[in-house]
Formats: C-alpha cells, structure tokens, sequence
C-alpha cells in the first residue's frame, strides 16, 4: 500500500527528495501492475531438438494473455512447463510467487488448467467427474456439492450433467475440461485452445466468460484463431521456432500490417486513370490500388506515406471538391493474419 506520510516526509526533506520520488514511482507502479505469472528463461529440450529457447516474460493482474503461432511452436509445450506438467530443461516459472519447479505444488494449487485436446475421464457423469475434480481441490460435503452446482450453471452444462462423458460431442467435452479449469475460482488461468472443437455459440459463451473472470486474474490462452486473440485478448505473445518473435496488444500488432491506415473507398465512375492521377497529387498519399471495378463503379485502395498519419478527411475533402460520389469508405487497421504470416515466416528464415 502507498504510505501517504512516508511521501509526505520525503517531500519535506530536500535532502532525500530523489529517493523518496523513486519510492513513489515504484509503489504507484507495483499497485498498478501486479506481476501473477512471471515466466524465466524456460527452454525444453526433447532429445536434441529444442522445442523451447529461453523465453520469458510476465502477465498481470488483469490480463488476458494471447499466446499464438504455427503448429509445432512450442505453446503447447510452454504452458506444459508453467503448470507444472513437465519439467523445464532450464529456466523456471513463478506462479503467485511460488516457483514451478522448486515450490510445484503450491504452485499448482493456485492454477486452473485445460490442457489441450480435453482430456477427460469417459466412464464418468459430467456431474461425477466435477465432483471429483472438486473433492481433489479440497471441497468436501456441502461446499462440494454448491461448487459443483455453480460450476455447471456456469459452463451451461445442465442438460447433459448425468451423461457419461463418453456419449459427449467433442465440443461438451471441450466444455466439461473447461469446467473442471475454473471449478476452484483460480486466480490463475492457463487454458490450452480453450475454444476447441465449439460451435460458434459455444465460442461466444467461453469467450464472454473468460472476459468476465479476467478483472481478478492472469490468464494465459493459446489460440490459433486471430479473430479470438483479437476480441479476447488484451495482449499478445506470438511464438515460432521456440522464441518470441512478437509481444505487444492486438491492436498495436495490426499496425505493422502494410495495410493499417490505408483507405478503401467505392466510388461511382469509370475514369480510373484520371481518379489514379488526381489522388496521386494529394499531400500525405504514397499509392494507389484499383481492387475491382464495373461499368459505373471502381473499389480503390490508398495508401498513406506515413502508417500513422491518418489522410481520411484530407483525401475525402479533395475529391469532394472536385466532384467525385463517394459510396463508401473504410479505414484499414490492419490484418493480423498477413503480421502473423510475416512475423513467423521470417522467424522460420532467420
């Protein structure tokens, strides 16, 4: 907690006046950004391929942690060393300031984990099995029986909680693994294509639910869906090769596609040239590019000179002026699939 009269003192003393500013920094900064889930310098080696290269980073309080790249990356494996699942060949992972590898099992008390491809025990009810997942937490008598109970509202899970879990689709298996994650209300989330096998309406469900439970915990979600990292996400790792190549919030990703801050307009004529020529002249546009066209109607798109200099209201205003019906206009942010294809494919060159 910020110490008000600590600061206070610091103030008034002109001698310790730098100290004292480094200490309110570094308080306000601590509360702001809790650090849950520090990961150091985790490498893992199956034989002599290296699967893992020595990444690290951090997630916070708060955050939904995307972790994304091509099949073989090594997500899988990672998040298989952050709980615990298999042990790193180097580095560790510290967990609610509990480490992995030498602290494992206070570590894993505090996670909730769906491992990919939902293991689950068939033979089971989806009801018994969450009420065995509970007793192993530590629930017992009625406190066993409400968290089952909330856990199945919750994951939607009512109409099929006395079916064995083998009769499941895989998208309600998907759902019981799911169930059995966030059982326990962790404030540790690490959740392995945790949308895997759903139908859209299911996505959405899990999606909103992640989104809710986030404000109180560090989540970390492999994906290889764009659209999910984009809309649930609040920051993105992307990993190739068994290194980070990209770290940063989706929509900072998008700003390194070569369309972000393009504009995509629809206009009514067939003087394509003359538009070309037109355009072309006015301050702030690099080139343009001719998408489609009819015999009434062309799709045009035009690229700025600067990514980050937004030319919309400039390049309308000028063609207003000279006459041109514009019939629709889109502002490009960007393609996170064309970043990720640049950013992994380079990474697989280097």
């Amino acid at each position: 907690m910020f110490d008000y009269a600590l600061f206070k003192t610091g103030l008034d003393n002109t001698e310790n006046g730098n100290n004292f500013c480094i200490i309110l920094y570094s308080e306000i900064y601590g509360a702001l950004c809790e650090i849950m889930i520090e990961v150091k310098g985790l490498s893992k080696y199956f034989g002599d391929k290296k699967a893992v290269d020595g990444i690290s980073f951090t997630v916070q309080k708060g955050e939904i942690l995307g972790f994304l790249g091509p099949n073989g990356a090594g997500k899988s494996t990672t998040m298989r060393m952050i709980t615990g699942f298999i042990p790193p060949s180097s580095g560790t992972a510290v967990i609610g300031g509990y480490d992995i590898s030498e602290q494992s099992i206070s570590a894993r008390k505090k996670i909730g984990y769906l491992p990919e491809n939902a293991p689950v025990y068939p033979d089971m009810t989806v009801s018994d099995y969450l009420g065995f997942c509970a007793e192993i937490r530590g629930f017992d008598g009625a406190a066993r029986k409400k968290t089952v109970e909330d856990t199945i509202e919750k994951c939607f899970l009512n109409d099929v909680r006395f079916q064995t879990i083998s009769t499941l689709s895989k998208g309600f298996k998907q759902r019981v693994c799911f169930a059995q994650s966030i059982l326990h209300d962790p404030e540790y989330l690490i959740l392995d294509e945790p949308t895997d096998g759903l139908d859209p309406n299911q996505k959405h469900e899990v999606r909103l639910m992640i989104r809710k439970m986030s404000a109180e915990k560090a989540i970390i979600l492999s994906t290889h869906i764009l659209e999910e990292m984009e809309t649930v996400c609040t920051r993105a790792i992307v990993i190739a090769n068994g290194h980070i190549v990209a770290d940063d919030t989706p929509e900072k990703l998008k700003t390194r596609s070569s369309l972000h801050g393009a504009i995509t307009l629809s206009v009514r004529g067939n003087d394509t040239e003359g538009f070309a020529a037109f355009v072309k002249t006015v301050s702030g546009v690099k080139s343009v590019s001719f998408l489609e066209k009819t015999d009434n109607q062309f799709s045009v798109r035009i690229f700025p000179e600067q990514k980050n200099t937004p030319i919309a209201d400039k390049v309308l205003a000028d063609l207003a002026s000279k006459g041109y019906e514009i019939k629709s206009v889109f502002i490009e942010q960007g393609r996170l699939d064309e970043v990720f294809r640049k950013i992994t494919t380079k990474s697989q060159t280097e």
